[in-house]
């Protein structure tokens, strides 16, 4: 018969007391090993300056030996900052988005901070203070959000007051610190390189029309168009996906030269479909898109752009939030980071100003 007094009696403590738990490592111990003062420790554990190289390595080495583990909690109520940013969105599958949170997680870690992520499902007034609610529980010293669709007004959606807070892709620079590409800028020169090029019109494959950048770029053609005294073609609609613009590429008409779509994504999806109809890029139709993915130079043929600066973006995200952080911020304000146009060979002389 299987004898459990053992583990009874052991659980109960009849046996003696119950080994002792293991004590971690404080400071005080990585101190006496590295030979240093705890002070400095402190110090090297903070990230602060002035501590040499020699010492540092030797402290980060006691840290490992022992297994210390800093309390980051403690040192951000102590001065004041917990060094991570939260980030809201409301998209993680388009392009765009991707690529601006990859370029704030690069330029906050370069600051020495890291970034606690929230989706919002729902893009709703409700949705959008909980995910702020649950940012601030989670110790986050400012905010940045990317809000793509338009939702910063007084009907839908207004953020916390008093937080530290930068809004990327949005109009409202007149009550928040707001970061943005020159959507208008980008459009506007890919319009215009196809008109130079002696097409009469430029079809326009707008985004969702819920979308601030779709919107802009959308302004802008409309404005090139009507300034140049040229024929305003309907709109076509995607979603930004490839596949919307591949459907989009089969209602082009057969006398239109000239299509700018709107995101690259897009764009690929229409090459697809006037490949598909015999329509021969760029000897027939030129094709110009936005964003300048990394896939876009290798389309067949070679996709003439508008180049969006994501890293940029990041950073200037990164150092707004800092800089409130900080009390450096200069208030309210939308600063537009330029864009290019990059020429490839999507694009040509309209075919009868050849």
């Amino acid at each position: 018969m299987e004898d459990r007094a053992g583990v009874g009696t052991a659980a109960s403590g009849a046996e003696g007391p119950a080994p002792r738990r293991r004590r971690g490592a404080s400071m005080a111990d990585v101190a006496r090993l590295a030979g240093v003062s705890s002070q400095t420790v402190s110090r090297v554990s903070n990230g602060s300056p002035g501590v040499i190289e020699e010492t540092r390595t030797r402290v980060l080495a006691a840290m490992r030996e022992l297994g210390y583990r800093p309390n980051s909690a403690a040192r951000a109520l102590k001065h004041g900052e917990f060094r991570t940013l939260g980030v809201i969105l409301f998209n993680l599958s388009t392009t765009g988005n991707v690529r601006t949170l990859e370029a704030i997680a690069d330029s906050a870690a370069r600051e020495g901070y890291a970034i606690t992520l929230m989706p919002v499902a729902v893009p709703t007034q409700t949705d959008v203070r909980g995910a702020f609610t649950r940012l601030g529980e989670l110790a986050v010293d400012g905010i940045i959000v990317i809000m793509e669709v338009h939702l910063l007004d007084t009907s839908t959606i207004s953020l916390p007051p008093h937080v530290q807070v930068v809004v990327v892709d949005s109009d409202a620079g007149d009550r928040y610190t707001v970061v943005d590409t020159d959507q208008r800028g980008g459009a506007r020169a890919a319009v215009d390189h196809l008109l130079e090029l002696g097409h009469r019109t430029v079809w326009h494959l707008a985004g969702p029309p819920d979308s601030f950048a779709a919107q802009r770029r959308t302004e802008a053609w409309l404005a090139a168009l009507r300034e140049a005294g040229r024929t305003v073609p309907p709109l076509l609609f995607g979603d930004w996906s490839a596949e919307s613009g591949y459907k989009a590429g089969k209602l082009v008409p057969d006398d239109c030269t000239a299509v700018f779509a709107a995101n690259d994504q897009m764009a690929l999806g229409l090459l697809r479909a006037l490949h598909e109809r015999g329509r021969r890029v760029p000897q027939d139709i030129s094709v110009v898109g936005f964003d300048d993915i990394p896939e876009s130079a290798s389309f067949i043929p070679p996709l003439t752009t508008v180049h969006q600066d994501f890293a940029e973006v990041g950073r200037r995200c990164v150092d707004g939030v800092l800089g409130q952080i900080r009390n450096q911020s200069a208030g309210p304000g939308t600063a537009l980071v330029p864009t290019r146009l990059v020429r490839r060979s999507s694009t040509a002389p309209a075919p009868s100003a050849g």
